[in-house]
């Protein structure tokens, strides 16, 4: 899917720059040129990354763990 229509830039680019240590939407940004030109992606951006991050915590989290 196209995120960035200004700059074509790709869910997989944001993914890739997730993976590559991007942590913030603006990482994002700078990492893919989305965002750079009018701005009308940075709603779905940010739910890109807030979607990553939701996926790293879960994989963080074990069932039944001790404390």
């Amino acid at each position: 899917m196209i995120v960035c229509q200004c700059r074509v830039v790709t869910d997989r680019e944001v993914d890739a720059a997730l993976s590559d240590g991007a942590r913030t939407v603006g990482a994002v940004c700078r990492a893919t040129g989305a965002a750079q030109d009018c701005g009308s992606c940075i709603f779905t951006v940010k739910a890109l990354v807030c979607q990553h991050q939701d996926h790293e915590r879960a994989l963080l989290e074990v069932d039944g763990a001790a404390s």
